[in-house]
């Protein structure tokens, strides 16, 4: 099985995907990541021994440039033919799962990491939801990282509570609990560091990492900072990431991080393991969040954490036992909170440890990992019919045929209404009511529908209450309809609807579907057809393991031309009158799985 990762940038390929590929690589999977160029894109293909491919996919609305992004994202899946296509953040979940779904990618799925409407208004909000509705209307399967974010992307209404789930505890790539225990070497370097930054050992420090940007709270952090360093003389602000244009901070937040001397800015690095050792307590004023990472890894060194209490943070931070969460936007209360940290550190001490242990209980990647590749499995057991139409049928052809299918179903149904109407009159004349015939069927992908027929046959039952054969309830009128096909006509509306086409297998009662084997159920990979292959070569004189064949042979094949080969022998054999079985084989014997029966 061949997956397709999507994600806006390189550096989301390390967080998000590092690790993770590799599992799946190894777990059978043959997996191709895609991002905006970059070294974090190759480097962590190179590492986990994936295929990569680079697309520029702006973080920023751009219509052009979004435009060609698509073009490239779905020329590039169509070359590679996943099986999956997981894609992830908000602009490669509308393009790359738009181009999954203009690709016919049979199992599509969308990790939604947050939501950045939360903090939007206006036209941008609006908008912003409608792309979040459309990426997960695109998706099979709407991963979100923390509970919380499922909870509110419910209640904006972006995606249903069927589709969307939390994989384990939450969190998009969980944590590599090795790469943050504070080994004695680990504490070491960042005393070097601290030196390095000219932090002193002693000092107390308030740290920060992630984007520098205004939705991040780091204007309320700078102003906390300023309030507590009055109490605390020697406190240091440390700020791990780099300033964006996407959101920027004011100038005056700005011109204080650059002109104060005990504000330290690191750009973001690669290996922030050291940097949360050299802090006292981890800051997160974030006004949104997905889940959090950096709040996880804070965790897993064993630091007490300040947050916002905003969606995903609520999921990373418990309250009262591995950190604080305090009111979003408010710098009061996070002065308030930072402080009591800083000078209960006893207190502190103990959040880190409880952070530590929730996170090796609940959080560790491989826990993560593991669900995922269930999801996986689960979809694929779910779209099996869908895959394996993948593979023989694509869009193009598939909507070609919708097309056709459409235009096709509306003729017939003008030009025959008049002969509609003279079988529904001698139905009604002969049956009575009701004219037609409803019986729900399974269709395309495995879900039923309600077909319609003219009814042919009486409903008198026998001495002990059970219908009559079929031979001996199909009247006269009946047997006529059936030797021309007439029975069939109002199947005209099912194909309008989209619920059958022209062309296809025949479909079968609900009730076969338990005792079908796997290659059986191949035949709903495609729509049901008014007529079909199986139906040319014998309709019901045929074994149920020859109609299968035929079927699965007709999936496998599927083309224009051969549906047009189809319909042309299916309107020679109404000609002739034949095809609706020999004497004796009024109506298909009843399918009971492997074991067949060709008696009543």
């Amino acid at each position: 099985m061949k997956i397709v990762h999507v994600v806006s940038s390189p550096l989301g390929v390390r967080v998000m995907l590092g690790g993770q590929l590799r599992f799946l690589r190894e777990s059978g999977f043959e997996v191709t990541v895609v991002s905006s160029p970059g070294n974090d894109l190759r480097e962590v293909a190179a590492a986990d021994e994936v295929r990569s491919a680079a697309v520029v996919i702006d973080r920023e609305i751009s219509p052009w440039r979004d435009l060609a992004a698509l073009g490239r994202l779905w020329r590039l899946m169509r070359r590679v033919r996943p099986t999956i296509a997981h894609v992830g953040t908000p602009k490669a979940g509308l393009l790359g799962g738009l181009a999954a779904w203009l690709a016919g990618v049979p199992c599509r799925v969308y990790t939604l990491h947050g939501l950045r409407l939360e903090t939007a208004c206006g036209l941008k909000r609006r908008l912003l939801i409608a792309c979040e509705r459309v990426a997960c209307a695109l998706a099979h399967r709407v991963v979100c990282v923390s509970s919380s974010l499922r909870r509110r992307a419910i209640e904006l209404g972006l995606v249903d509570s069927g589709k969307a789930i939390v994989l384990a505890s939450g969190s998009a790539n969980g944590v590599d609990l090795s790469r943050f225990y504070p080994t004695r070497k680990r504490l070491a370097s960042a005393s070097e560091t601290r030196r390095a930054l000219g932090i002193p050992l002693r000092a107390p420090v308030v740290g920060f990492v992630g984007r520098l940007t205004r939705d991040k709270g780091i204007v309320e952090l700078v102003e906390a900072y300023s309030e507590l360093k009055r109490s605390f003389a020697e406190l240091r602000l440390l700020l791990v990431g780099s300033f964006e244009q996407g959101d920027p901070l004011p100038p005056s937040v700005r011109r204080v991080i650059a002109e104060d001397p005990r504000i330290v800015c690191v750009k973001f690095v690669e290996d922030t393991s050291t940097y949360y050792h050299m802090m006292d307590v981890s800051a997160l004023p974030s006004y949104r969040e997905g889940f959090p990472t950096v709040a996880l890894e804070a965790s897993a060194a064993e630091k007490p954490i300040v947050a916002a209490a905003v969606t995903g943070t609520l999921d990373a931070v418990v309250n009262g036992a591995t950190g604080i969460l305090v009111p979003v936007g408010s710098w009061k209360a996070l002065t308030e909170a930072l402080a009591s940290v800083l000078e209960e550190r006893t207190r502190a001490e103990a959040m880190g440890r409880a952070g530590r242990k929730r996170v090796e209980q609940e959080f560790s990647s491989v826990r993560v990992w593991s669900a995922l590749l269930d999801c996986y499995r689960e979809l694929l057991s779910a779209r099996a019919t869908s895959i394996f139409l993948a593979r023989g049928q694509g869009f193009a052809q598939s909507l070609l045929k919708r097309v056709v299918d459409t235009v096709g179903s509306l003729v017939m149904l003008s030009l025959l209404s008049p002969v509609l109407v003279l079988v529904g009159l001698a139905v009604g004349f002969t049956l009575g009511r009701p004219v037609l015939f409803r019986q729900q069927r399974v269709g395309l992908a495995n879900k039923p529908f309600t077909m319609l027929k003219f009814r042919t046959m009486t409903v008198e039952r026998g001495a002990d209450g059970r219908l009559l054969p079929d031979s001996e309830r199909l009247t006269a009128l009946g047997k006529v309809l059936r030797q021309l096909s007439l029975d069939e006509l109002p199947q005209l509306w099912n194909v309008l609807k989209g619920d059958m086409s022209f062309v296809g297998p025949r479909p079968l009662v609900t009730d076969y579907m338990t005792r079908y084997t796997p290659s059986q159920k191949r035949r709903h990979c495609v729509k049901p057809g008014i007529t079909g292959w199986a139906q040319v070569h014998g309709r019901n004189d045929i074994s149920w393991a020859r109609k299968f064949e035929l079927d699965a042979w007709y999936v496998a094949h599927a083309s224009p031309r051969l549906d047009l080969r189809i319909l042309a022998a299916t309107i020679w054999q109404a000609v002739r009158c034949r095809g609706a079985g020999r004497e004796g084989n009024i109506t298909a014997p009843e399918f009971l799985g492997r074991a067949e029966t060709t008696s009543e």
